[in-house]
């Protein structure tokens, strides 16, 4: 690498098709060693999104990379709120992949809104709620800025998605909470229940039942 960074006829920014530049590739496979290396370089532009609109700490954070993601962090030209084409910000893709570390690590930055929509107006608790992350789905809920009831575009809060899919455990999680309204109704007229019983999500039913 730092002989290839050594040769004018080499561009250390020069993107893929997909617009993934050298820099991305080694984050999103948590090469620390590569990625310090690279961000010395006074050509890399460290916010470089690929054609997604994902930065390379959007990728760091999706793989779970703790280590990478601290890098990028400790760089004042890094924006760790920056959202991708469908507005998912590195955090969003944290909570929805449960990667609990990089969650924690992106909590502790000012710069963080933890309750961040996407396009859809899904949040990082709805994200981590879907896919059934309990751990993540904690840590979220104890932060006093993130709302536990918070509907996306289709009317649909957290406990939607867990219960569409099944997730008990996170269920059980955000029934604990008084601010979730379990009865709440969709733009279609639907509760959690109704996706539940519909899914076929026995377990789910019987926590949701009355």
């Amino acid at each position: 690498m730092k002989l290839l960074l050594g040769w004018k006829e080499v561009r250390p920014n020069k993107p893929d098709n997909c617009g993934q530049t050298p820099l991305s590739g080694a984050s999103w496979n948590g090469h620390e060693a590569v990625v310090k290396t690279l961000l010395d370089h006074g050509e890399v532009n460290p916010e470089k999104p690929n054609v997604y609109g994902q930065t390379p700490l959007f990728g760091a954070a999706q793989g779970g990379h703790e280590g990478a993601v601290k890098i990028l962090l400790g760089r004042e030209d890094v924006n760790p709120n920056k959202p991708d084409s469908r507005g998912q910000t590195p955090l969003y893709c944290a909570a929805q992949t449960g990667r609990e570390g990089v969650v924690k690590i992106l909590l502790g930055h000012d710069e963080v809104n933890p309750d961040k929509p996407d396009v859809y107006g899904q949040t990082p608790l709805f994200g981590a709620a879907s896919n059934g992350h309990e751990r993540v789905v904690e840590v979220l809920l104890g932060q006093d800025d993130v709302n536990p009831d918070k509907p996306n575009k289709y009317g649909q809060t957290p406990i939607f998605g867990a219960a569409w899919d099944g997730h008990e455990g996170v269920v059980k999680i955000l029934l604990g909470h008084d601010d979730v309204n379990p009865r709440r109704p969709d733009k279609l007229g639907r509760t959690p229940l109704w996706w539940a019983a519909k899914s076929g999500h026995a377990g789910v039913v019987a926590l949701l039942q009355p």
